[in-house]
């Protein structure tokens, strides 16, 4: 019973990691497609970031 118990524990970390890990490729991805686009499209001669 604890075996079982600790495979479903395995199983639902496992499963949090998954979900997450795959949340934060999704940001990173969009991250970098908006960070292209101010690249390429910064104003004449000026910086495209405000930080």
């Amino acid at each position: 019973m604890l075996a079982l118990l600790l495979f479903l524990l395995l199983v639902a970390v496992l499963f949090g990691l998954g979900t997450a890990i795959h949340l934060f490729w999704i940001v990173a991805v969009v991250a970098l497609v908006l960070w292209l686009v101010g690249f390429l499209f910064r104003p004449r001669g000026g910086r495209w970031f405000y930080w």
